[in-house]
């Protein structure tokens, strides 16, 4: 009798922990296929409230490990894990360094305006074969976007610029319509900061203006 006792016993422990295992099998399977979907997701949202007056830069950094990453955080880092690395994203002064990480870029001064107000800080990682293609869209604050390897092109009304894996970052200021085009002949991968207004979402449509084009031939 204790034996069949313990035996029932055990036996909603095993299918609790049968269940369990299924549902963070799931879980992560579900952000394995949004890690691998093409485009841009958002890996990082930090609500950063007013921002100080003096220029303020992106600072990338790779640390070895996470918990290195996380003690060397400042006041506006946060730490994610993307493209095979622990990185530190740092936003602060131009002068600002990182304790015991390899810096990678400084990217700014970013192009906040006179506005001031409440911001939030949304990172996304992108990977995106070539001819791949966003909708038309703008933010409330400005864009940077480091390109790791191959190629995008941003059209805007202004023009088009085109970031290289290895080149000089792309920065787009608040309001601006603009349309993204991986070019090139590799997956274009790509670290992109929204530093915008806290009260909207960070990309809202732009369907006033039609691009022209531009990066077609790029």
């Amino acid at each position: 009798m204790k034996r069949l006792i313990k035996i029932l016993w055990c036996a909603p422990f095993t299918v609790n922990v049968i269940v369990c295992l299924a549902v963070m099998s799931a879980c992560s399977n579900v952000a394995l296929a949004q890690a691998k979907r093409p485009g841009a997701n958002i890996i990082a949202t930090i609500v950063l409230g007013e921002l100080p007056q003096t220029p303020i830069y992106w600072h990338l950094d790779v640390y070895p490990t996470r918990a290195a990453a996380e003690a060397a955080k400042g006041a506006r880092s946060t730490v994610v894990e993307a493209f095979d690395q622990v990185w530190l994203f740092t936003l602060a002064e131009a002068e600002w360094r990182s304790t015991g990480g390899n810096r990678t870029a400084t990217i700014g001064p970013l192009p906040l305006g006179v506005g001031g107000g409440n911001f939030t800080a949304s990172y996304l990682q992108a990977a995106t074969p070539p001819g791949f293609q966003t909708d038309v869209h703008q933010h409330s604050g400005p864009e940077a976007l480091y390109t790791l390897s191959g190629e995008v092109c941003v059209e805007t009304p202004q023009g088009k610029q085109v970031g290289r894996g290895g080149g000089e970052p792309l920065l787009i200021a608040s309001g601006q319509p603009m349309q993204l085009t991986s070019v090139g002949a590799e997956i274009r991968r790509s670290f992109v900061l929204v530093l915008h207004d806290s009260s909207q979402a960070w990309k809202v449509p732009a369907s006033s203006w039609t691009p022209k084009e531009l990066c077609a031939g790029s």
